[in-house]
């Protein structure tokens, strides 16, 4: 029997925006693949325009919102949870707390859930007052209304089990093994130190870039990434790079070739995410071999353990660990074997694929009474 399944809560598919777009890349032709009828909501011109990168079997819909920074998630939330109300698939899959307002609706409709809860948005230093509350009555409202969460951390798995006394299935992210790729031009190998974020205060970037004054001094620095809105940030980099020509800011880069070819190449990767569970882009800095550093948190020792070293979120802390690493080429490759082994016995795609089916699975099963779908 076909089962059907809507995907809430993304820009859509096929988007390289962030970490939810990259597993919905992966996920929607994976469910395709195990027979499934696949549609992902989206928001118009927020997806790749070449269509070689679109899997026709993945229905794509574009429902209104409003764009801006407090009210998208909310309001393409609700547009998408309503279609998929008046659609009624099997079951929906749905992205971020924000989106715990919406739940009843499909409730109501009988559609059983299946929540990805993301990071602790509600203790995200971007947000001001207001929306964190919002985010955290919405986190208060998944709790209660969703069938079944999904946690991409045991940290975040225990922090929801404390706080809101639900249990859960953690389900990481997962990163594609590269090969031997070469330098982005302009850029040699095992020389350079990068980062890539967006450009928020929780990914430690204001620290990053105090360090990379220092760091650009002997060495080149890449920085890839962007806020999205503009801001104090986005001009910060750009000073930063009219006064120094060691420094390269790419922008958000959604081209994964070039992508990978910059960590897989790079003497030193920084990751300063600090809020959030298992952060894809350490995943697949890992799967890419980037000799990595990243900023000290239970969720990135979770993730990285000890095929990496860590560091205090200070400009001081962050140069000297990373010029350290830059100028000791026998450590880059030994972290880099050590990451790349890490993310394939822990992060693959297929593994994290599969796990999704299953959950997807399960709350269908619940729903309808009847056991052993899976697969069937």
């Amino acid at each position: 029997m076909t089962r059907s399944v809507a995907i809430l809560g993304t820009r859509g598919y096929p988007s390289y925006y962030g970490g939810f777009e990259t597993l919905i890349r992966r996920l929607a032709p994976y469910l395709a693949d195990q027979g499934w009828s696949v549609t992902v909501y989206g928001r118009t011109g927020a997806t790749a325009s070449k269509e070689s990168e679109r899997d026709p079997r993945v229905q794509v819909v574009n429902t209104w919102g409003i764009e801006s920074k407090s009210l998208s998630t909310l309001t393409y939330g609700l547009s998408s949870t309503l279609s998929t109300a008046g659609s009624k698939p099997d079951a929906a899959l749905i992205m971020n707390v924000a989106n715990g307002y919406w739940v009843p609706i499909l409730k109501t409709a009988n559609i059983p859930t299946l929540l990805n809860v993301d990071g602790i948005e509600w203790e995200r230093a971007k947000w001001g007052k207001a929306a964190k509350r919002v985010f955290r009555i919405g986190a208060t409202l998944t709790a209660k209304y969703a069938d079944h969460l999904i946690y991409d951390s045991p940290v975040i798995q225990q922090r929801w089990a404390s706080e809101f006394d639900r249990d859960g299935t953690y389900i990481p992210y997962g990163g594609d093994i590269v090969g031997d790729l070469k330098p982005v031009p302009g850029l040699k190998r095992g020389c350079y130190a990068l980062m890539v974020a967006r450009f928020v205060p929780e990914n430690t970037v204001p620290e990053f870039l105090d360090a990379a004054r220092r760091i650009a001094q002997d060495h080149d620095v890449v920085i890839v990434g962007s806020s999205g809105y503009g801001g104090e940030i986005e001009r910060e980099v750009q000073q930063l790079m009219d006064s120094n020509p060691r420094v390269r800011w790419m922008g958000h880069v959604s081209d994964d070739a070039v992508l990978f070819s910059l960590w897989h190449n790079a003497g030193a990767y920084f990751h300063g995410h600090s809020v959030g569970g298992t952060n894809p882009a350490l995943v697949q800095a890992m799967a890419c071999g980037a000799p990595t550093i990243a900023r000290d948190t239970p969720f990135n020792r979770h993730v990285l353990g000890s095929a990496g070293t860590f560091c205090a979120p200070d400009p001081q802390d962050i140069s000297s660990t990373i010029v350290d690493l830059l100028n000791d080429k026998d450590r880059q490759l030994i972290y880099s074997k050590n990451a790349q082994r890490r993310a394939e016995r822990l992060f693959g795609w297929e593994q994290v694929c599969a796990a999704y089916e299953d959950a997807l699975y399960s709350v269908i099963s619940r729903s309808t009474g009847v056991n052993n779908l899976a697969r069937s």
